[in-house]
């Protein structure tokens, strides 16, 4: 759990009221213009991404996007649900060629075997550009983080899938701070040293049936 101070809870304020309105009647503006939150003067800077089936769709895709393609050295994401659209697929896999280090955890098993079955699908292609792979094997994971190059966090709530991008109220925080996001990296870390990591030569030994499944989950993509 992450509690934050200053400007930002504005903006945590602002989405909340928007959709809260957007499903009753009450309005929620004179809250809003009342708010008033003094600037603190040793924080770092942060901002609200939100998304929803009634925002831009490529928003929050394009900001994950953008980060992958921004890493330098060392990216490491932590999602549940692994059902990227091309550009979030593309992007890991090109970090990965291009020499940085990409770890991405995802849960053994999943809460949804469909999702999980689909999230496989893309597992190949991703150890195929070099990117590291576990599977956390004690329960459903559901912490959602990526940290980049020892200095920028995003956490939240909105899943690498396309649900989260097209239709599920979501809500992240991306932010850059050396020192919040090393603790952020430790706790995945945390997560890495208890997973077991998948290789490509495991992958390719699946049953021609397995893959064959995993593939016509994925074609479902957009709607899981």
């Amino acid at each position: 759990m992450t509690r934050f101070e200053g400007p930002v809870v504005l903006q945590n304020q602002h989405l909340f009221a928007t959709d809260w309105m957007a499903h009753t009647e009450e309005d929620l503006g004179p809250l809003i213009a009342a708010a008033d939150i003094t600037e603190e003067q040793d924080g770092f800077v942060a901002q609200v991404i939100g998304t929803s089936a009634a925002l831009r769709y490529a928003a929050m895709p394009e900001v994950f996007t953008s980060l992958m393609n921004a890493a330098a050295t060392e990216l490491t994401v932590t999602t549940p649900y692994y059902v990227p659209d091309e550009p979030i697929q593309a992007a890991l896999c090109a970090a990965a060629r291009r020499g940085v280090r990409v770890t991405m955890t995802v849960p053994a098993r999943n809460d949804s075997w469909i999702v999980a079955g689909a999230s496989r699908s893309y597992y190949e292609e991703l150890l195929e550009a070099g990117v590291r792979l576990f599977e956390y094997p004690h329960g459903l994971l559901h912490t959602k983080a990526l940290t980049l190059d020892g200095r920028m966090t995003m956490i939240g709530s909105a899943n690498l899938d396309r649900r989260s991008f097209d239709l599920n109220f979501e809500n992240n925080i991306l932010l850059s701070d050396e020192a919040f996001t090393a603790e952020i990296r430790a706790r995945q870390q945390s997560y890495l040293d208890a997973s077991d990591e998948v290789t490509l030569e495991a992958v390719r030994a699946w049953p021609w049936h397995r893959r064959l499944w995993h593939n016509a989950l994925a074609m479902i993509g957009p709607v899981l």
